[in-house]
């Protein structure tokens, strides 16, 4: 069996379970973030919950670098992995290749390709903005003139940056919690530009169909 193969085999048996580890993640992350009172003792079991699941991640991660047989070209392929092992808020966002991989076990995906760019890009930006959320949220709302104060702050202004529009009522000011501000806008540029494209394919396609059938002309008696 080939390295290929055998890489596939052990996606195929993980990804399901890594994808409810990856949900269990950032629920107890949640918990953790938006339930400050916790004793100090289911505090720290969150934390060590937290820490198990990305121990996970990381021999996941180990496991599929050693199958690939690719030595430093497994990085450069699979930069979000990589990200993912270094920042495991991110992992939810890998459930999407999870979807599709469970899709293709049946054989063909039901759907078709732009409607599939369409739901992945959702399903993206809704995790990714949940996670955001939450991590400028821990950065900011204690910070000294803070205009993020409250959760509710952080999810609007966590939609109003991955739409890029950026309204700047309420902007960050710690130096992580402007870092998280980027990688969310250039992940809200990616997302866009994906449904964007992909709906623009999807037109030229019905438009240049519509096309041909007006040069073919009505069909014959």
């Amino acid at each position: 069996m080939d390295a290929d193969s055998r890489a596939r085999r052990w996606e195929s048996r993980t990804g399901l379970p890594l994808a409810v580890a990856s949900l269990v993640y950032l629920a107890s992350y949640a918990v953790h973030v938006l339930a400050p009172g916790l004793p100090a003792s289911v505090r720290l079991a969150l934390r060590a919950l937290q820490l198990l699941i990305w121990l996970l991640f990381a021999i996941d991660y180990g496991v599929r670098w050693r199958l690939s047989g690719t030595g430093l070209r497994f990085v450069r392929r699979h930069w979000l992995d990589t990200v993912v092992v270094l920042l495991p808020l991110m992992r939810p966002v890998r459930m999407v290749k999870t979807y599709e991989t469970v899709e293709r076990r049946h054989g063909r995906p039901r759907l078709p390709l732009h409607a599939r760019v369409i739901v992945y890009a959702g399903l993206s930006a809704l995790l990714l903005g949940f996670a955001g959320a939450l991590a400028v949220y821990r950065q900011e709302h204690g910070a000294p003139h803070a205009t993020i104060r409250t959760f509710g702050d952080s999810v609007w202004w966590t939609c109003s940056t991955l739409a890029t529009v950026g309204y700047g009522d309420v902007a960050p000011v710690t130096p992580w919690g402007r870092t998280i501000a980027v990688g969310l806008m250039a992940c809200g540029l990616a997302l866009l530009g994906a449904v964007t494209g992909s709906f623009s394919s999807l037109l030229l396609q019905r438009f240049s169909r519509e096309g041909d059938e007006d040069r073919e002309g009505p069909p014959g008696p």
